[in-house]
C-alpha cells in the first residue's frame, strides 16, 4: 500500500486519470471495508482538493426504518443521519441516481451541514440485488464545481467501492 497520493495533470480529467490507479492500489489486497473507504475518501479529498468527501451507509434503525448514517469522511464535522428522500444524499438514495447540484442553497430540502459548502455531487453504490448500500458525497466550496467529468470518474470510484 502506498503512503501518499501524487496527482498530476492540468485538467480535471487528467487528475482523475492520475488518481484512479492509485485508489485501486490503495484497496488492493486489503479486506477491511472501513479501512478501504477511509483511504478512498482521503485520496479523493486531497488528490482532487475537494472541500468535503464522505460516505453515508444505508443502515437499519428502529422499527424496520432505514437511514443514511455517516461513515468515513474527510473535512469538517458532518451531519450524522439523513432520512430517506431528504437532502441531496437522501434524494440520491431514493432515486438511485447521481445528483449534481451547482448551488446547494437552490436545492429544495438541502441539509446544510456546513455553510461553506456551495456545490455537491452525490453518487449511490449498490448491493448485488440492486439496492443502495451507501452514498458517496463530495462537496466543494465553489459554485458549479462538478460536471459530467466528475460523474464519469466518480462512477469508476463507485465501481471500486462496490467490489470491496
Amino acid at each position: 500500500m502506498s503512503e501518499s497520493i501524487t496527482v498530476s495533470g492540468n485538467t480535471k480529467k487528467e487528475k482523475y486519470e492520475s488518481l484512479l490507479p492509485q485508489i485501486k492500489a490503495l484497496v488492493e489486497g486489503e479486506t477491511d471495508t472501513i479501512a478501504n473507504l477511509s483511504n478512498i475518501v482521503a485520496a479523493l479529498k486531497y488528490g482532487m482538493n475537494y472541500f468535503w468527501v464522505g460516505i453515508y451507509f444505508v443502515k437499519e434503525v428502529a422499527d424496520n426504518k432505514r437511514e443514511l448514517v455517516l461513515g468515513p469522511f474527510q473535512g469538517p464535522i458532518a451531519c450524522t443521519r439523513i432520512a430517506y428522500g431528504k437532502g441531496v444524499c437522501g434524494k440520491s438514495w431514493e432515486s438511485k441516481q447521481t445528483i449534481i447540484v451547482d448551488d446547494v442553497e437552490k436545492f429544495p430540502g438541502h441539509i446544510a451541514c456546513s455553510s461553506l459548502s456551495k456545490s455537491e455531487i452525490v453518487l449511490p453504490a449498490f448491493n448485488n440485488d440492486g439496492t443502495v448500500k451507501l452514498i458517496l458525497d463530495v462537496d466543494s466550496e465553489h459554485f458549479a464545481n462538478f460536471d459530467e467529468t466528475d460523474e464519469i470518474y466518480l462512477k469508476q470510484v463507485i465501481q471500486i467501492i462496490e467490489r470491496i
